[in-house]
């Protein structure tokens, strides 16, 4: 049974999530990338009936693909429904625009710039107030970045050991070409918002369009 909290976010234990998905969704930071991975060991839905071949509808397919989305980013239902409604009513492809909605939110930022091991330890270091946006601190997780805006570590946080051990596990992480990182001053800048090929998670955006358009 998944725990829950008040405001409805999994609290259980994060591997679970990614052994029900059936692949890696990096919630766990470092421990994602080593053999001592549950997934790896266990690739299949945690219970007694977890390896048993599933054959889904159309539509179980459809809903596995949204909550995947969800749990990468770990977004509640009703923002992202939100967010969809916003990507339905911008220019362009919906499903690319979902993504790059998600993408711009500032912990997923905070996360690709490699000033945090995961999107959850992201969302924290946002909410503890040390992160700026344009020299302003912004403690919204969810607040959305744009082209030009700056993320920097606040100068009362840049020489704490929390910081410098999460830039040793980080250090060799490829930052992705729509943002830029000085590593010297721990900033980042958003040089535009990700086109789908610069996105690498596996998620098949058009079935969550599909899903939310019936």
């Amino acid at each position: 049974m998944e725990v829950l909290n008040q405001m409805a976010r999994y609290t259980g234990p994060s591997c679970k999530l990614c052994r029900r998905e059936g692949e890696k969704l990096f919630l766990k930071g470092d421990k994602c990338y080593t053999d001592k991975c549950p997934v790896a060991r266990r690739p299949y839905a945690p219970g007694q009936h977890g390896q048993q071949k599933k054959k889904l509808s159309e539509y179980g397919l459809q809903l596995r693909e949204k909550q995947k989305a969800r749990r990468f980013y770990g977004v509640l239902e009703k923002q992202f429904r939100k967010y969809f409604e916003m990507a339905r009513d911008m220019k362009g492809v919906t499903g690319e625009n979902l993504l790059k909605i998600l993408e711009s939110r500032l912990d997923n930022v905070v996360y690709r710039l490699g000033l945090a091991t995961s999107r959850a330890e992201a969302r924290q270091i946002v909410k503890h107030n040390h992160i700026t946006v344009n020299g302003k601190r912004v403690n919204i997780p969810s607040y959305l970045v744009s082209p030009g805006d700056v993320i920097a570590v606040t100068e009362h946080m840049k020489n704490s050991e929390k910081v410098k051990m999460i830039l040793e596990s980080t250090g060799n992480k490829v930052v992705p070409s729509w943002l830029e990182f000085d590593a010297d001053n721990l900033t980042g800048r958003v040089v535009s918002l990700p086109n789908r090929e610069e996105i690498d998670l596996p998620v098949r955006e058009q079935l969550i369009v599909e899903l939310y358009s019936k």
